[in-house]
């Protein structure tokens, strides 16, 4: 008889949010656009700024003690982090490795995983698997992180006005029931010129013409991708919903990527979800990539902690292009041996 595997969860989160605020009025006239327009046509009314010589890592984590606290641990009981990003400190080692220093979690595996805004979830979908293949390993922090700000063209309206920095993280481990249902992804590499940066890698290296032409800096397409949006949306809970066996009724909240709360209230709305079981996170701090999903989730817990049997609905979708969903369900941390509960 096959044996089931242990149900993993979410025992804790935890964001960071970096101090510089940037509001649209101070956005608004280097982009050719009014603070006005940018509020009506994103719902965006400001974003965070990393410091001058802070990255990624540091962000994450912050995040990271925040989730670790949270889940009543300690960054010592961390056996994996797996961090998300598309801003990395450097082209390498990974940010993970950064963060676990910084961190001093030295008993932990550390690497990171790139799908943009997806981030979150690809990164959530191989910690699952791996709590629940590896003997003896009980916690993971999945951390999503981007600082997007140096990698702004000020003058780029389709860019500046949208995009912020941040990190957000959960701390995943043993649950009693629920947990993680089937966590589904999806890529399209043949559009994956609709959202990038072009240069800093090993196609186009950094030089002084690619600086002077702004090829460090994020290029979107912004109709086609509202447009994937808008119909991938529909697909994902669709494919959640059907491994679940559930229906939207069943589901008490829906925790998406946050490209931002305009698309996302007008793509929910042809989708029928209701205005209260949508969590809209991105006003005050934007899109922030593959911190968006997961911090829409630390900022639903604020409203107060979800009792065991919540039913969350997770959607996620982003450059590459990638996307992935799956139903969440809350419940207690299992009682581990040798381990008192909540230790």
């Amino acid at each position: 008889m096959a044996t089931q595997p242990v149900p993993i969860g979410v025992l804790g989160t935890g964001a960071h949010l970096p101090p510089v605020v940037v509001t649209n009025e101070e956005i608004a006239a280097s982009a050719g656009t009014s603070a006005r327009w940018i509020e009506e046509r994103t719902g965006v009314r400001r974003r965070h700024r990393v410091l001058p010589g802070q990255a990624s890592s540091d962000l994450a984590a912050e995040a990271i003690r925040a989730a670790v606290a949270q889940a009543g641990l300690d960054v010592a009981d961390l056996d994996l982090i797996v961090l998300a990003t598309s801003t990395p400190d450097e082209l390498g080692p990974s940010t993970a490795c950064r963060v676990q220093a910084l961190l001093g979690a030295v008993q932990a595996v550390a690497f990171d995983v790139s799908a943009a805004c997806s981030g979150w979830l690809f990164a959530a979908r191989v910690a699952v698997d791996w709590l629940r293949a590896e003997t003896g390993v009980r916690y993971a922090a999945v951390v999503g992180v981007e600082a997007y700000s140096p990698f702004i063209d000020p003058s780029d309206r389709a860019t500046a006005v949208l995009f912020g920095d941040g990190a957000a993280a959960t701390v995943l481990g043993p649950v009693r029931d629920g947990g993680f249902g089937r966590i589904r992804l999806g890529s399209d590499g043949t559009r994956a010129d609709q959202v990038l940066i072009p240069a800093g890698g090993s196609r186009i290296p950094a030089t002084e013409q690619t600086v002077a032409g702004k090829d460090h800096r994020i290029r979107m397409q912004g109709r086609q991708l509202a447009s994937f949006v808008g119909d991938v949306i529909p697909r994902l809970i669709s494919m959640a919903l059907e491994d679940a066996d559930l229906t939207l009724s069943d589901i008490d909240l829906v925790v998406a990527h946050q490209p931002n709360p305009a698309l996302l209230r007008e793509v929910a709305q042809r989708c029928r979800i209701p205005p209260g079981q949508l969590v809209v996170a991105g006003r005050d701090v934007g899109n922030i990539g593959a911190a968006s999903m997961p911090f829409a989730l630390v900022h639903a817990t604020e409203r107060g902690p979800f009792a065991p049997g919540t039913r969350i609905l997770a959607l996620a979708f982003g450059a590459g292009l990638t996307w992935g969903s799956t139903v969440l369900t809350w419940a207690a941390p299992a009682d581990l041996p040798g381990i008192p509960p909540g230790a």
